[in-house]
């Protein structure tokens, strides 16, 4: 189970002395809490594949986001912190596939479903994310399907 793969990975940064490790796992651990506890009210708890779709994946994705603007405002010691925290995240999140079989999923998805222009987007959308839930960008993912669908 992740949650246990997190818990072992943070008792061994804290033997190893590594604080930048141990702050990060620690920061994941509180995510998945506080989704925990966010769906305490619909009386369920998260799975590996949620803790990978919903906090991991989020969380990633914003320490991107974070790495372009530190980069864009100069600030290169900020996105170096930024990068060693994505690197530790990426660290329990499904190996993410490469662009061109990326791209052959996605033209393999058009043909199943018989897409034929942009209104067809958001059912293409939904089976690639069906399908490679964790181990693409999504925002990566939507513009091959734009691109693909419009030419």
């Amino acid at each position: 189970m992740i949650r246990d793969d997190i818990k072992a990975a943070t008792i061994d940064a804290m033997k190893a002395r590594d604080e930048k490790r141990v702050g990060t796992l620690r920061m994941v651990q509180a995510a998945i809490k506080n989704k925990d506890i966010e769906l305490r009210t619909a009386a369920t708890t998260l799975d590996d594949d949620q803790v990978v779709a919903e906090v991991l994946t989020k969380m990633a994705k914003q320490r991107r986001e974070s790495i372009e603007m530190y980069v864009a405002g100069n600030r290169p010691e900020l996105a170096d912190a930024e990068r060693a925290e994505l690197a530790i995240i990426e660290g329990f999140l499904p190996q993410q596939i490469d662009a061109a079989s990326a791209e052959a999923m996605v033209r393999e998805i058009i043909e199943e479903l018989g897409a034929s222009g942009p209104k067809d987007m958001g059912r293409v959308m939904a089976e690639l994310k069906q399908r490679l839930a964790g181990q693409i960008d999504m925002s990566r993912a939507s513009l091959m399907v734009k691109q693909a669908l419009t030419s």
